[in-house]
């Protein structure tokens, strides 16, 4: 190769690092916009620095049907005070609770029925929980002395259980 080959050779090279150096960056790619439709559609209604959103459609074994779409942005929920959702989460850390709730999402259930659980305890303690998850939001009374998930809850609740499996 003769110099001024090697030179317009080494030019071309140096113009093409030129270019990478100065172009814009690329956003990030999600892996599979197949999969993540949801995510690609939240990407595309909110700038930076981004947002959280819980969103489901569920039909119940009792008939009811939940539909359910919130978002939040990062920074809201970044700088918001965690502390006042304390007693919601945490009536949901005990293990006969959620039992409770998973049993009444199959259906309304009196707190007779759910004594019946099997290790569910006295009807005492049935009845302190209970009054934790109606406390808390979980639950709510219905005519006859029933419980039920209430629906603007539904979806909450089930997007908490998914996440608590990563």
């Amino acid at each position: 190769m003769s110099d001024p080959e090697r030179l317009d050779a080494l030019e071309r090279r140096v113009a093409d690092l030129e270019r990478l150096l100065h172009r814009e960056p690329t956003p990030p790619q999600t892996p599979d916009p197949d999969t993540f439709w949801a995510l690609e559609g939240l990407i595309a209604r909110v700038g930076d620095p981004g947002a959280v959103m819980i969103t489901g459609h569920v039909a119940l074994p009792d008939g009811r049907a939940a539909r359910w779409q919130e978002t939040a942005g990062t920074e809201d929920l970044l700088d918001g005070d965690w502390s006042q959702h304390v007693a919601a989460l945490a009536a949901l850390a005990h293990p006969a609770r959620i039992r409770l709730l998973q049993h009444v999402l199959h259906g309304a259930a009196t707190a007779q029925d759910l004594t019946r659980l099997d290790g569910m305890g006295t009807s005492g303690q049935v009845y302190h929980h209970l009054r934790q998850l109606v406390a808390a939001g979980w639950l709510q009374t219905i005519g006859g002395g029933r419980y039920e998930v209430p629906v603007a809850r539904i979806i909450p609740l089930l997007t908490t259980i998914q996440g608590a499996r990563r």
